[in-house]
């Protein structure tokens, strides 16, 4: 049987693979022509050759390139034009608001109990009450005197309050004299000048050894005695609350001294335990050894091991001042006998009391302390796990317990290097681990990584490198490399730790001979308006972002910066563009840079400088 044949099929050229990719391929090509042909504004007629030379970059030197980075949209369709109540300048505030501390005002503090001086501390206002607006100048404000000079005189028309030089006149604490302010160095303890009464603290405790580095002065007046604590390396920490002492603080810091707003009274000192070398008070009017004493062990606390508190003032010497104090011999006797035993039951020993001071020392540990409170009963030792919790804690009447030792002569918590040494080598926070944050080779690291930094602000901001810049913030500032890195500068850095942070560094900025306070962006600092020259920022937007509003956070960056300083913020770029778009709105001039990082790392920053403005 024959086998029928069948042609081969025809196979379509459309179903050939190659062919169809190829006639795709062409009808791409046509509409792309042709949509370019119809679109004079394709971006075909417009890409430039760029050089190469844009877009090297390298990542191991300081030395960025300037280019200021543009983030912004650049749409081809027309964008309608901002609303001015949205994208306008913002108002100034109105001329009552020109010294306005938000969180210590005075007309806010009228309905507060006065127990306890509950009334002075702070007293924020709330998310929605919180200024809207930018603090205005005083009239014929002028930038103030540079350091050193700004030690001895400030401009009366920055801080037009005459009242002290009226009533501490005899005291000689500030004096005016035409369109300035003089601070001759008295002192209610030392009204002949506070040279001569520090020398006399200088026969007792080791100022000018380097053991003593860091001093609070509780009550500090316009700190004219951390003034005089400056020509021994010293750096002090001096707290007033605001009160019939017209802005003695707001002179202070005008005058180029650390200072904050602070009062004892109801909750713990925003540092931590075992922050200062040396804590001193000068007829500061606070009643040691009354609510149990609980101020006094306040100042235990916040006293490293082997740290010296001096004392001047009601009750001391007080036979030979009591008349003048004008109260009775017999009461002011009573007060020094519970204040001595007071400090003996705290642990401290007496090792001077000549003239108008008297000096104690706080043990090295407690391994004695131990033994005597339990015969003694009372005070006790603290139940808190957490001594260096210094943020709205309520103070109580118990000694903070210094770390464990097994040695009498160990001293708790490890022996602090002298100054300047002490700024370079390892706390004993990290050193022993304490801090998880940190350790050995981040220390390390952190100092290099600052150095770098340090030189790329200085190549920007030319006025850091010239020293025009004296009272410096660091809003946060994890282990206090910024502050470490510009320590040959003329200024001092407040090193503030957010409360809320992930690791509590303080201590450690403490242990390595600096200062600083903990803090919640949130709301307002304890400071005066326009009390800073430069504010550094980095990360703080980020932290902070779900936490309140952002444009809380820069309104007070622009009520405590001067208005002729700068600001150098660093985040991620998308905050930064959001950032700048606030500061623009504040007359701020600023601009956006590449970090260190290069230009393909997402963290830029923001430099504001307005010192030509």
């Amino acid at each position: 049987m024959a086998t029928q044949q069948h042609p081969p099929p025809t196979v379509s050229l459309i179903k050939r693979p190659l062919l169809k990719v190829f006639f795709i391929a062409i009808a791409c090509c046509v509409c792309y022509f042709l949509g370019s042909y119809s679109n004079p504004n394709s971006t075909i007629s417009t890409i430039q050759p760029h050089p190469l030379k844009c877009f090297l970059s390298n990542a191991s030197t300081p030395n960025l390139p300037s280019l200021v980075l543009d983030f912004e949209a650049h749409h081809i369709l027309p964008v309608p034009p901002e609303s001015s109540k949205n994208g306008g300048f913002f108002d100034f505030c109105p001329a009552n608001f020109t010294h306005y501390c938000p969180c210590q005002d005075p007309s806010s503090a009228k309905p507060f109990n006065v127990t306890k001086f509950f009334h002075r501390k702070r007293h924020c206002p709330g998310r929605h009450q919180a200024l809207r607006c930018l603090v205005p100048l005083p009239n014929r404000y002028r930038r103030p005197f540079p350091w050193p000079r700004s030690r001895t005189y400030a401009r009366f028309s920055n801080v037009p309050f005459p009242r002290l030089s009226v009533y501490k006149k005899s005291q000689n604490w500030v004096r005016v004299e035409g369109d300035r302010l003089v601070f001759p160095g008295g002192g209610t303890s030392f009204p002949n000048g506070v040279k001569e009464y520090v020398d006399l603290i200088r026969q007792v405790v080791p100022l000018k050894s380097g053991k003593i580095r860091t001093a609070l002065d509780v009550g500090c007046g316009v700190a004219s005695f951390g003034a005089s604590l400056m020509d021994y390396n010293i750096l002090t920490m001096s707290i007033a609350p605001i009160d019939t002492h017209e802005a003695q603080v707001q002179f202070a810091l005008e005058r180029g001294l650390p200072a904050m707003l602070g009062i004892l009274s109801v909750y713990r000192l925003p540092y931590p335990s075992r922050s200062f070398d040396m804590a001193h008070c000068s007829r500061c009017l606070v009643p040691w050894t009354a609510n149990d004493g609980v101020y006094l062990m306040e100042i235990d606390r916040v006293l490293r091991p082997g740290g010296y508190w001096v004392l001047s003032g009601p009750p001391i010497s007080w036979k030979s001042s009591y008349k003048g104090w004008e109260r009775p011999a017999e009461e002011l006797e009573q007060e020094q006998i519970n204040l001595e035993d007071l400090a003996r039951r705290l642990c401290w020993k007496k090792i001077a009391e000549r003239g108008p001071i008297a000096v104690w020392r706080k043990p090295t540990n407690h391994i004695h302390c131990t033994q005597k409170l339990k015969a003694w009963k009372s005070p006790r030792f603290c139940d808190e796990t957490d001594a260096d919790a210094g943020w709205f804690r309520e103070m109580d009447p118990c000694i903070t317990q210094l770390p464990k030792v097994t040695n009498i002569r160990d001293v708790s918590g490890g022996a602090l290097a002298n100054w300047p040494k002490r700024l370079k080598t390892v706390p004993p926070r990290i050193e022993d681990g304490v801090n998880r944050g940190a350790n050995v080779d981040t220390f390390y690291k952190d100092k290099t990584i600052w150095t770098k930094r340090i030189s790329y602000y200085g190549s920007v901001l030319k006025s850091l490198g010239a020293g025009r810049y004296r009272n410096i913030m660091d809003m946060n500032a994890d282990i206090g490399g910024f502050a470490a890195a510009i320590s040959n500068l003329p200024a001092w850095v407040m090193n503030v730790v957010p409360f809320d942070a992930q690791n509590n560094t303080l201590g450690i900025i403490y242990e390595r001979g600096l200062i600083g306070t903990y803090m919640n962006w949130c709301v307002a600092f304890s400071t005066y308006p326009r009390t800073y020259d430069l504010i550094h920022a980095h990360g703080v937007f980020s932290m902070y972002m779900d936490k309140c509003d952002i444009l809380d956070i820069l309104f007070e960056m622009y009520r405590i910066l001067r208005p002729e300083g700068a600001a150098i913020i660093r985040d991620h770029v998308d905050i930064i563009v959001k950032v700048k778009g606030i500061t623009d709105r504040m007359r701020w001039k600023s601009k956006i840079l590449h970090s260190e990082y290069g230009p393909f790392h997402p963290e830029k920053i923001l430099f504001v400088d307005n010192s030509e403005i």
